[in-house]
This record gives structure tokens, sequence and C-alpha cells, in this order.
């Protein structure tokens, strides 16, 4: 058995903690003396480190977290990124014995180049570690790569299970709600999520995870077949109505907003 908990760090960001009564395995420690605290408040071992993308919101703790504990550190290869010991590639399994846990693990570029998903299937429900490229009603920028990969990594997270337990790295559901109401304003599902996670957010608690039904639902842009969408940003002149357009129109929208 395991749990999830957010461990707040830096801004908005969030490192997840995988743990059990005695050990820890931590996602994306962009800062290590938030992860230290949680292990000396819960008397738990650091025994290992997802590491979803080489921004230093993701890894700026690691050197520090290894220095405590000489853990292995699993993630993409990268020259950017010193901190990686086991590299992961699509297609391949990481096996977490202590929590009985096996992810899948996907290549999702779009954001960054290096950019992984860890994806635990037989999890109940199963669970997604998406890091920056799929957030609470919104999606990463392209910094690397192009738009075009990002909106073909975006559909592939949405092809998993609608149950699937979306655990993504920051705090952005509130602002992201603000663009999905105008660009999908008739939308009653995005209006019910604005009321949520306003009420949420007013109880100081975490809109994240999401269920991968609500982000299809109400996300813009797992939403590129939406006509309220689409007929948007036609008026805001959008001329080509593929799916890769919308999207490539709703992220452009998005940067500058």
């Amino acid at each position: 058995m395991f749990k999830i908990s957010a461990i707040s760090a830096i801004e908005d960001n969030y490192i997840w903690a995988i743990h059990n009564d005695t050990q820890c395995v931590v996602v994306d420690p962009g800062d290590a003396e938030p992860v230290l605290n949680f292990l000396s408040v819960n008397q738990l071992t650091l025994t290992g480190i997802l590491c979803t993308h080489r921004h230093h919101d993701h890894i700026g703790g690691i050197k520090n977290l290894r220095a405590v504990y000489n853990v292995a550190v699993y993630g993409r290869q990268h020259e950017k990124n010193p901190h990686i010991t086991h590299d992961l590639r699509e297609g391949e399994q990481l096996r977490l014995d202590a929590f009985d846990l096996t992810f899948n693990i996907m290549e999702v570029p779009g954001h960054l180049d290096d950019h992984l998903a860890f994806f635990a299937p037989l999890a109940t429900p199963p669970v997604l570690f998406c890091g920056d490229v799929l957030f609470g009603a919104g999606c990463g920028k392209s910094f690397e790569g192009t738009v075009a990969q990002l909106h073909h990594s975006l559909q592939r997270l949405a092809e998993l299970p609608d149950t699937t337990q979306v655990y993504c790295a920051h705090e952005y559901t509130t602002s992201n709600l603000r663009f999905a109401v105008v660009c999908n304003p008739g939308n009653i599902a995005v209006q019910q999520r604005v009321t949520d996670t306003n009420r949420l957010r007013a109880a100081n608690l975490s809109t994240v995870p999401s269920a991968l039904r609500l982000e299809k639902e109400t996300n813009p842009f797992l939403r590129c077949h939406d006509p309220e969408i689409i007929q948007i940003l036609q008026q805001r002149g959008l001329a080509d109505t593929s799916e890769s357009a919308v999207f490539a129109a709703l992220r452009k929208w998005r940067d500058n907003c």
C-alpha cells in the first residue's frame, strides 16, 4: 500500500511524495528543504527520486537530497541534467517494489525534449505524474521542439483511462480556468469547475490531482474538437480548423494572456 502526499515548494510547485509508513520516493524535488522536513516529520527514509524534466524548479533540490540520501534518480538523461543515475526511455517500466507500483514510461516532448511521464496503470485508480505537460485545465508552454509535439503528447495522455489521477507539478488551475471560461464560455462543466476550484482554494486546499475525465470535460487543450472553441478562434482569425491548428491557436492565445 502507498499514499501520495503533496509537498508545497517554491511558489506554486508540488513535489509529490509516494510513501508508506517507512519509505518515500519523491517526484520533481525542486527544493530539498521541504522534502527533508516532510521526511523528518513523518519519520520516512528517502529511497528514490523521479524526474519528469530538467527545469530548475523540478531538479533544484536533487543535489542536496542526494548528499543526505544517496539514492537513485530516475529520468531522461540530458547534458543539462547531471543528476540522472538511471536513464529511462519510451516503453520501459520502472518498478517500485516497496509500494507495489509499476510505472510505464512515456516520452512526452513539447515542453522540453527530455520530458517524461510516469503512468501506473494497475494502481487503483491509475496514477499519472505528468510534470509540466498537462495541468489542471491547461497545459505547459512549448520551450523546445514544436507545438505539434506538445499536442501529440497531450493526445497520448488523453487516451489513458478516464479514472486516471493526474498529478501535475503546479497549482495553476485557477488561472487556467480563467482562460477556459473565455475560450469555452458555454461549457457548463467549466463553470462548475470554477466554483469547485474557488471553494478548494478558499479553504487553502489543492486542486491537484484531478481525474483525467474532468480534464477532458474542462481543459480546452484537450477539447480542440469543441465547436464553440473553434467558433471563437475563427472570430479571432483562425482559418484552419484541424485539431492541430486549433491547439496551436489556443496555445498562442494563452501565451499572450
